[in-house]
């Protein structure tokens, strides 16, 4: 059995992590080689394709983190779990919900879903 918790977590942590190599290797360790993920405003396909998606949002959002919101939930080989987005200590700014699939314990797919947004 899959440890939702732990999938979810070690998520987050990849799209924390702003060092290139050490993202890398969580990159490996969450995602299958093949992975693909989409969201309304972005998509990456593999390893490189996430990690372009992970250093163009730490770019535009300098200094914010995510972080888990309530406990991740799922069922055979699908995750959903919510996340918040914001600086470190303050309300989230952005809010959002994924659904993944799993396969031998990492993501195969990335599903994401924006719950808030500021206003432009």
């Amino acid at each position: 059995m899959t440890d939702l918790d732990t999938i979810a977590l070690n998520y987050i942590t990849a799209w924390n992590e702003s060092d290139a190599d050490r993202r890398a290797a969580l990159l490996k360790a969450v995602f299958t080689e093949d992975v693909s993920y989409r969201d309304p405003l972005m998509q990456g396909d593999g390893h490189e394709g996430v990690a372009a998606l992970i250093g163009g949002v730490q770019q535009r959002f300098a200094g914010f983190r995510f972080s888990l919101k309530g406990t991740p939930d799922g069922f055979a080989d699908k995750i959903r779990f919510s996340w918040n987005l914001g600086p470190e200590g303050t309300a989230s700014v952005i809010e959002g919900t994924d659904i993944g699939i799993i396969e031998n314990g990492r993501l195969k797919s990335v599903t994401g879903f924006l719950d808030k947004v500021p206003a432009q």
